[in-house]
């Protein structure tokens, strides 16, 4: 437990995400479409007209206006303010149980891949590359400066090897971008249809880069078991076909959000059975 973290800082820390949760949203809606997420400045999707600062803070101008646009008082979608407490909530709980200020960056950073990555993957099937091949060099980096504690459970360190922990980030993206590449190899050459897109090989080679071959693992035992919980769902009660695809981006956020913050307890007690 992270007693040296005060509750004031962990509250400026939530207002701080709240702000970098209201970013991600101009992410998700832009990068796809390939459109600067710097300008121009956010309008209505209505009317058309540009939101002033007052009425675009974070999750307190959209309960303030009722989830209206100021102007012309169309809804607005209970989605933007679900980013930014998601967002908030995530990293202030990362540095709540992270108490090594250098380890924040880059926890933050991944973290809001991950938020970024799952509402694009529901919205356009595509995990970008502008936001997972960047990820695996900060990982790398990661590993350097501030290493995950799953970097300290790896082979590598057994062994004593120098900067051990840049190893096994290292040996995580290959085993993690391995083993998809693997499985879409398997689909494509004996099922002939596509199982996996390339955004979720290196998407999990990010994964890897920051939590090692053990966080790898984690998320993608993780991911596989929800996913195919949700597609027995499918079948069941929503009359879906087997074989129906589902993005799989967010199962595999959902496993990396397991790794990240529960990995060493996690990977006790999946091996214990």
């Amino acid at each position: 437990m992270a007693l040296d973290v005060s509750l004031i800082q962990l509250f400026f820390i939530f207002l701080g995400s709240l702000c970098i949760g209201s970013f991600l949203n101009v992410v998700i809606h832009r990068l796809p479409l390939e459109e600067s997420v710097v300008t121009p400045r956010s309008r209505c999707p209505a009317c058309r007209n540009l939101i002033p600062w007052y009425r675009n803070i974070p999750l307190f101008s959209w309960i303030a206006l009722r989830a209206k646009c100021g102007d012309c008082g169309a809804r607005i979608s209970a989605r933007y303010p679900l980013v930014e407490l998601l967002t908030a909530c995530l990293l202030t709980y990362a540095a709540y149980v992270q108490p090594n200020p250098l380890a924040w960056p880059f926890a933050f950073f991944f973290l809001a891949g991950l938020v970024a990555c799952t509402f694009i993957d529901l919205d356009h099937w595509i995990l970008p590359d502008k936001i997972t091949l960047p990820g695996i060099l900060v990982g790398l980096l990661s590993a350097a400066v501030a290493p995950h504690e799953l970097l300290r459970e790896g082979p590598w360190a057994l062994a004593n090897f120098p900067f051990y922990e840049v190893a096994e980030s290292f040996t995580g993206i290959l085993l993690g971008g391995g083993i998809l590449y693997f499985i879409a190899w398997a689909y494509i050459t004996f099922a002939k249809k596509d199982g996996l897109g390339g955004g979720d090989i290196k998407f999990l080679a990010m994964v890897g880069a920051f939590l090692g071959t053990k966080g790898a693992l984690i998320t993608l035992i993780f991911s596989s078991m929800s996913g195919a919980v949700f597609g027995l769902f499918l079948i069941a009660f929503r009359g879906k076909k087997a074989g129906t695809a589902i993005p799989f981006g967010p199962f595999l956020s959902a496993g990396a959000l397991l790794a990240f913050f529960f990995g060493v307890p996690s990977w006790e007690w999946y091996f214990r059975f």
